[in-house]
C-alpha cells in the first residue's frame, strides 16, 4: 500500500491507497501548533500533536489501529507545492532533490517549507520507507517560453519570476481520467476555493491562468485573483508588505465582495453583495478562458473539477453560457483526485502500474 502525504502549515492530511490505487484509508491531524486535533474517518477528537514529527506519529498510530501497519506501505509520497523551473516531474526524494526543493522555499514560502517538515518527519519515523514526490508545478512545464515568460528585465527573470502555474495534480489527474476519449482543446477549470483554469491541448498544459504565485488568474475564495501592480503596490504603501499580502491572499476575492467565501452560501443568500460576488466569479473565469481558448486555437470541449466546479451547477451554467460563442461543446464534470493522482504518481516511478 502507499501512503499520500500533503502536510501543510497547520494541518497533514493523508490517504492510504492499495496497489490498485482504491482508497483504504484516510485521516488528517488539523490546527497543528494550536489544540490540534486528529480526524479519523467521520469522528474527531483533540491530541496533543504540536509538530509535523507529532502529528504524523499519531496518523501512522491510526493507521495501525484501522489493521494498517507501517509494515504494509510499500512507499510514501508527498504532495509538493513547488518544483521551480527544474523539477518538473515525480522524483524520488533523495539528500540532493530535498536540497533543489528547499531551494525553491522562496518561491513557495507558505506551502514548500511545511511540504519539506512533513517529509523529513517520515523520514525520521520511517527511514526505510521509499519516498516519492510530485510537484504542483510540473504538469504546467509544458507551457511554452512566451506564456510563462514576463517582460521584466532580465536580471529579474534570473530570479526565477516567471509563470509557474499550479493545481497541475489536478489538472493531470483530470487529464487520466479520460483515457482515450481525451478532447484534442480541452479547457479545464479547477474551482473550489483556490481556482484556476488550464487550456490543455493533446493532454499537455500549453496555459494556465495563475502565475508566479497561487494569486493570479481567477477570482478565489479569498484570493484576489489578477490585479493591477501597481495597485498592489499601493496596498503596499497604505498597509506594508505584509498587511497587503495577507489582505490580497485572506481577505479578498468572494469573501471580500459576498462577506464570504463558501459559494454555497452566497448561491442561497439573496442579496445584492451575494449576486454580485457570483456573477463576478463567473464573469472573470469565462473571460479569462476566453484567453485560453485561444491559446488552443478553438475549443473542443470544457471540464470542471474542484469543489465549486464538481457541486455548483448554476456557477458552471453561467460561466458555459458566457462560453457560447466559441460553439455548443460537451461539458464534463470530473471528481477532483490529486491523492490518487500522488499515489499513481509514486507507482510509476516503482516501475509498476495499477494492480
Amino acid at each position: 500500500m502507499i501512503l499520500v502525504v500533503n502536510a501543510g502549515s497547520s494541518s497533514v492530511k493523508i490517504e492510504v491507497f492499495d496497489l490498485a490505487l482504491n482508497s483504504v484509508a484516510s485521516s488528517a491531524v488539523s490546527e497543528i501548533g494550536k489544540a490540534a486535533r486528529l480526524k479519523l474517518a467521520r469522528q474527531s477528537r483533540p491530541v496533543a500533536a504540536m509538530d509535523h514529527t507529532d502529528a504524523l506519529t499519531h496518523l501512522l498510530d491510526a493507521l495501525a489501529v484501522q489493521g494498517i501497519p507501517l509494515s504494509q506501505l510499500v512507499a510514501a509520497a508527498h504532495r509538493i507545492v513547488h518544483g521551480g523551473a527544474e523539477l518538473t516531474a515525480p522524483v524520488r526524494l533523495t539528500p540532493d532533490i530535498l536540497d533543489k526543493i528547499a531551494d525553491c522555499n522562496s518561491l513557495a514560502p507558505l506551502h514548500n517549507p511545511h511540504n519539506l517538515s512533513g517529509i523529513n518527519a517520515l523520514l525520521r519515523l520511517a527511514p526505510e520507507l521509499p519516498q516519492y514526490g510530485s510537484f504542483d508545478t510540473a504538469f504546467h512545464a509544458t507551457n511554452p517560453d512566451v506564456a510563462v515568460t514576463y517582460a521584466i528585465p532580465q536580471a529579474e527573470r534570473d530570479k526565477g519570476i516567471r509563470r509557474y502555474g499550479f493545481h497541475g495534480l489536478s489538472y493531470a489527474g483530470l487529464v487520466d481520467s479520460f483515457r482515450s476519449d481525451l478532447p484534442r482543446r480541452l479547457l479545464a477549470l479547477h474551482l473550489g476555493n483556490g481556482a484556476s483554469l488550464c487550456a490543455i491541448l493533446e493532454g499537455r498544459s500549453i496555459a494556465t491562468s495563475m502565475g508566479y504565485s497561487p494569486l493570479d488568474g481567477l477570482v478565489m475564495g479569498s484570493r484576489a485573483g489578477s490585479i493591477d501592480g501597481m495597485a498592489v503596490l499601493r496596498l503596499a504603501t497604505d498597509h506594508g508588505i505584509d498587511r497587503a499580502a495577507h489582505l490580497l491572499n485572506h481577505d479578498s476575492g468572494l469573501r471580500a465582495l459576498g462577506g464570504t467565501n463558501d459559494m454555497a452560501q452566497l448561491l442561497a443568500a439573496d442579496t445584492t453583495d451575494a449576486r454580485f460576488a457570483v456573477e463576478h466569479f463567473c464573469y472573470w473565469a469565462a473571460r479569462q478562458a476566453g484567453s485560453a481558448v485561444v491559446t488552443m486555437g478553438g475549443l473542443d470541449a470544457i471540464a470542471f473539477t474542484g469543489g465549486i466546479g464538481e457541486n455548483a451547477e448554476s456557477v458552471r451554467n453561467r460561466i458555459v453560457s458566457h462560453l457560447a460563442c466559441f460553439g455548443p461543446v460537451p461539458v464534463h464534470v470530473v471528481p477532483a483526485e490529486e491523492e490518487r493522482q500522488i499515489a499513481r504518481d509514486a507507482l510509476a516511478l516503482m516501475g509498476q502500474k495499477p494492480a
